[in-house]
């Protein structure tokens, strides 16, 4: 059975390039592995945030338009981006948050569901500079991650990987239904929310929270909202599979897009929201070295002709120094914690 792995990124509109910036690699300390150009719109930023390698389950992106209007989060909408961190490293982010002047709720002590039952986490919740919710999601056995020479956060304390996307519809069950058909599972109900995780073989980040909500307004996009969440897939055979099994079930999918780090395909669920279904390969060192990850501008073949004339549009930023030479395969043992 051919099925998604889980979260490969999500993507979100920011104000601000240099704010955008400054929050998710200062203060969250994630990598920026990859400058380019929102390809639709060539005069308009696509940060990605990962981490050191850029693997996928580990992705946020962004398109910052400064002029752009603010969104509203709400139903047909992922309204919640959870960040995992390890358990023992609760006290060392509440110091940091408090540092660096970010407010934040918590720590909440939650229960939820998991691959093997119950599980009590820890929780920070923040906003972005623009308003997006995130949390950072205390827990313990969360996976190894790629760290790098000169991360502004401890490899122990480092965020993880994208733990959860919470999204709100007005019915659970249709988003339910066509998420199992993608091969997540159902972990269980806790009041609104029907909890999914990736199947057993895979981690268990990733997940998706399903929140059935008459409370809240339809989600407006713009700046400070989610505009869709991405799935992973290993190849383009796994790809082709689903999208045909979707195209079977009614369901208006698009042209395999390349997005030159992988290859995407993409379409709305039940719910209204925005799904992407993305290629694990050819990942973010197709064009840069690991040491010069996020380092300068890149732009796909059919824009370097006009390479001149977008930088003119765009606004400096600074870009991220390159590393030392190293070996982006090794993962160190103190990256899993038991």
């Amino acid at each position: 059975m051919h099925k998604v792995r889980g979260i490969h990124h999500i993507t979100a509109m920011a104000g601000h390039p240099q704010r955008n910036l400054e929050f998710y690699t200062g203060v969250l300390g994630l990598r920026l592995v990859k400058v380019t150009v929102n390809f639709d719109d060539p005069e308009t930023y696509h940060f990605y945030y990962g981490d050191g390698l850029g693997q996928p389950g580990t992705i946020l992106t962004f398109f910052p338009w400064q002029r752009a209007l603010a969104g509203r989060a709400g139903v047909h909408q992922v309204a919640i981006i959870s960040l995992a961190i390890p358990l023992e490293s609760l006290g060392y982010w509440m110091h940091r948050l408090m540092e660096k002047g970010v407010g934040y709720e918590g720590p909440q002590r939650r229960e939820i569901l998991g691959p093997h039952g119950l599980e009590e986490v820890r929780v920070l919740t923040l906003r972005d500079p623009d308003g997006i919710v995130v949390e950072l999601v205390a827990a313990s056995g969360v996976p190894a991650i790629q760290h790098w020479a000169g991360a502004p956060v401890p490899e122990e304390c480092a965020v993880r990987g994208l733990f959860a996307a919470q999204m709100w519809v007005l019915r659970a069950e249709p988003s339910v239904r066509l998420l199992e058909g993608l091969g997540y599972r159902v972990l269980g109900q806790v009041d609104a929310i029907t909890y999914l995780g990736p199947s057993e073989e895979e981690p268990s980040l990733g997940r998706i929270e399903v929140r059935e909500t008459d409370q809240f307004m339809a989600a407006k996009g713009g700046v400070g909202t989610v505009h869709h969440v991405a799935f992973r897939v290993p190849d383009d055979e796994t790809q082709q599979a689903l999208r045909e099994q979707l195209q079977r079930q009614g369901v208006r999918v698009t042209a395999v897009q390349d997005r030159q780090y992988f290859r995407s395909v993409y379409f709305r669920e039940p719910g209204g929201v925005l799904f992407e279904i993305a290629t694990d390969t050819p990942g973010f060192t197709h064009d840069e070295s690991f040491e010069q990850l996020g380092t300068s501008l890149r732009l796909p073949a059919w824009l370097e002709p006009v390479r001149a004339q977008i930088m003119q549009k765009l606004p400096a930023i600074p870009y991220a120094t390159p590393l030392p030479a190293q070996t982006p395969g090794q993962v160190s043992a103190a990256s899993s914690e038991e």
